[in-house]
């Protein structure tokens, strides 16, 4: 499997190579400063530089059996990840952006995280809970969880849009998923997308004027890898929806917050086919 790291400017519409490995890794974030990227691969957190992208390890303790769901704190100074190891179901942890040992926030398990709030208070995450996925969010010092759906279908994905009014997410409720938003202190659900296709991981812009969304087929069920699917860009509100380009991936590809702090520019990762 060739991994492929890029970058996608919203403003000239040209895509970056950064890196390029033999290694399967996913789920690109942008360091708070602009000029890096954290990813996932082999169960380990790594580091790269965009002007010099050699990757570097990330400490993080006990736990090497992470997914790909992972993300930094709005100030940059601590990673939530989610991981395996201790309970063989996922559990979500907070750890210093250096490394560290990882604080448990989650004891219902699974957990997955997917979105931090822009006061740096919550997390966002999808839970299952007896074969039903919901979302919910939690106290960055754990606690209770609170619960935003209530298993209308399948709810994945959530991240919080850049004023922390509301949390995106993608759901099955329509029969096809689509993507959902909800207030993040709870309330009536509404509908962003209502497209042909299987729409995934919705990742507001911070400077609050786009929504990414990663696109497969109609027919395609879950979040698989290694098929072709479209990155789509629209406003908040679903509006002025738009492909900007298509291309090998799926699972990895988009699963985390990937835009640059400035909004101007996204991560992403394309595989080649073996």
């Amino acid at each position: 499997m060739r991994s492929s790291v890029e970058l996608y400017s919203v403003e000239t519409g040209e895509t970056r190579v950064v890196w390029q490995t033999d290694r399967l890794v996913e789920a690109p974030n942008f360091t708070p400063a602009g000029d890096g990227l954290i990813l996932n691969g082999d169960g380990r957190l790594l580091r790269i530089g965009l002007a010099d992208p050699v990757p570097e390890a990330i400490d993080t303790g006990f736990a090497d059996r992470l997914n790909n769901d992972h993300g930094l704190s709005p100030d940059g100074r601590r990673l939530a990840i989610s991981d395996k190891t201790e309970f063989g179901k996922s559990a979500i942890y907070t750890l210093p952006i250096g490394g560290g040992v990882p604080t448990l926030v989650t004891r219902n398990l699974p957990s997955y995280w997917h979105g931090w709030s822009p006061d740096g208070t919550r997390l966002a995450y999808c839970g299952i809970r007896d074969q039903v996925f919901d979302i919910y969010t939690i106290a960055v010092e754990g606690g209770e969880e609170t619960r935003l759906t209530h298993g209308e279908g399948r709810n994945d994905g959530p991240d919080y849009s850049a004023d922390g009014r509301w949390i995106y997410f993608n759901s099955s409720r329509s029969g096809r998923m689509q993507i959902w938003r909800v207030p993040s202190e709870g309330g009536v659900a509404e509908r962003i997308t209502d497209s042909p296709y299987g729409d995934w991981f919705p990742h507001p812009s911070p400077d609050g004027r786009h929504l990414l969304v990663l696109s497969y087929d109609g027919d395609v069920f879950d979040h698989p890898r290694d098929l072709t699917v479209r990155l789509r860009l629209m406003d908040p509100d679903g509006g002025q929806a738009r492909t900007l380009f298509a291309l090998f991936g799926g699972q990895g590809t988009i699963n985390v917050p990937n835009w640059s702090p400035d909004g101007k520019t996204f991560a992403f990762v394309r595989y080649a086919p073996e």
